[in-house]
């Protein structure tokens, strides 16, 4: 689910030079990756918000790098859209893997995509995103030219990298442009947990007519605050110069320069009305979605005046008593628990009776609630296999850093796992462990000798043939066989 971004802003914000830069993540926490950029290039400094990029060379082994066709580049263009990396006859499922990042936190993470007829086939493709093991969007390319940006708000999973991947479902070649990640404190977003992500919808600014989308530095998480006017229905009010201040107990943190502005309706009987539609797909044919109003009185009023409206998401009224936003202080509303179950969703705002002034709204976010209790494989296994492959140089991109599809089989579990593209086994797991207890790494043309990093797999069985393995057998890994016999 893609959020519906103007293609033209797009392009214009993410605009940059080039300088010199180091480094997996700033001193922000940030990691700005430029998809495609090859590993000799200097990385560079994005122009508009600053924030340092580099290649994306040491997050993933699978891959080619490409350069977009020269006829879809454009002298406003970012930088970042003039490279890409495709993932042409590589595995069906391709990930970056990001481990500098904090586990247990909670991060923003966007991807971006413009197809730009790299390949010389003109052929757009659709593909789906995972977040670790779950499933995040499918990535829709409606045609060469047209910029697509995909964002989600998901908790990093404690004791394991994170990874985003790629993932072929058959229809065209999986690629991509850019991919960034932003930490949150853990108080923003409240909604994202170990259960559930948030996946963006919209992030519209409202209250002004201009095109000038708002993110880093004036938004210190790096949101894309995309501006939204009817000029059929809305008033415009603006107060830049006046600062809108947030609560100690602020759950979104929104810039000033976002709440500074606002609407209201043109006709003062009139609501405000808001609406989206449902967007099911294969993989969540029956999406949830979460809204975050974000108001903010920004006039004086006068004597006697008072601003009070009722809050309404098709139908169902969110505050009885109805709602006063404060003074040049942030205030959101925001649903608790996803509404499911209608193909389209309007929030609307309708003054009270005792109110004298219409309603106002300053901003607003629409999510899709995506779930993230898939179960991935143990951390202890993903390390030592990781180590392995890091041992025999190995650039095949194995899928034993998916998740191992498990089902229950009586009082054991059975799980299947695929440590290579081609091969996959049925494993029997352990009732108290749930780890599995069988690694074949076998007819993997592996050479050299048998790392100790052998023993830090939860097994008790590999299969090793088909290999030219030397030397001894590591003491510790002779040690647990033996105890195993």
């Amino acid at each position: 689910m893609a959020a519906r971004w103007l293609p033209l802003l797009l392009l214009l914000v993410l605009a940059g030079v080039v300088l010199r830069v180091h480094g997996q993540a700033d001193n922000l926490g940030f990691i700005s990756i430029d998809c495609g950029l090859p590993v000799s290039a200097s990385g560079y400094v994005d122009n508009a918000s600053k924030l340092s990029f580099v290649s994306d060379a040491g997050f993933i082994d699978a891959g080619t790098n490409y350069n977009m066709s020269a006829e879809y580049i454009t002298p406003s263009m970012g930088r970042s859209w003039h490279t890409l990396r495709s993932f042409a006859g590589a595995s069906a499922r391709n990930c970056y893997t990001l481990r500098s990042l904090v586990s247990g936190l909670k991060y923003l993470i966007h991807a971006t995509f413009m197809y730009g007829n790299y390949d010389g086939v003109n052929r757009v493709p659709v593909f789906d995103l995972h977040v670790g093991v779950n499933y995040w969007t499918t990535v829709n390319i409606s045609d060469a030219d047209t910029p697509v940006m995909v964002e989600v708000i998901t908790l990093i999973a404690v004791d394991r990298p994170a990874q985003v991947c790629l993932v072929n479902t058959g229809s065209g070649t999986p690629f991509i442009s850019g991919l960034g990640l932003r930490p949150l404190k853990d108080s923003l977003y409240p909604m994202a947990n170990a259960t559930q992500g948030l996946v963006l919808l919209s992030r519209s600014n409202l209250g002004t007519s201009d095109s000038k989308v708002i993110r880093f530095p004036d938004d210190p998480h790096d949101r894309f605050w995309i501006p939204e006017s009817k000029p059929t229905e809305w008033s415009e009010i603006t107060t830049p110069s006046k600062a809108v201040q947030h609560y100690d107990n602020d759950n979104f943190d929104v810039p000033s320069a976002v709440m500074q502005m606002a609407v209201t309706p043109i006709n003062d009987s009139k609501p405000i009305e808001y609406s989206w539609d449902a967007e099911p797909s294969a993989k969540n044919p029956a999406p949830g979605y979460m809204c975050i109003l974000h108001f903010s009185e920004l006039q004086v009023l006068p004597p006697g005046a008072a601003r009070q409206f009722y809050i309404n998401i098709n139908g169902i009224l969110a505050l009885d008593n109805g709602f006063t936003p404060d003074y040049l202080y942030s205030d959101p509303v925001h649903s608790t628990r996803a509404f499911y179950g209608f193909h389209q969703y309007t929030v609307s705002l309708n003054a009270t009776p005792n109110s004298t002034l219409p309603p106002i709204l300053n901003a607003i976010e629409i999510f899709s609630v995506l779930p993230t209790t898939g179960v991935p494989t143990a951390a202890q296994d993903v390390s030592a296999i990781t180590a392995i492959r890091g041992k025999y140089q190995v650039k095949k991109n194995w899928m034993e850093i998916r998740v191992c599809l498990k089902v229950s089989h009586g009082t054991d579990w059975l799980q299947l796992c695929c440590f290579r593209p081609t091969k996959c086994h049925w494993l029997l797991l352990s009732p108290a462990s749930k780890v599995y207890n069988t690694l074949d790494l076998s007819r993997n043309n592996l050479t050299g000798s048998i790392p100790a990093s052998f023993r830090n797999c939860l097994h008790s069985l590999f299969y090793l043939t088909g290999n030219q393995l030397s030397g001894s057998i590591p003491s510790g890994l002779l040690k647990e066989c033996k105890m195993a016999l």
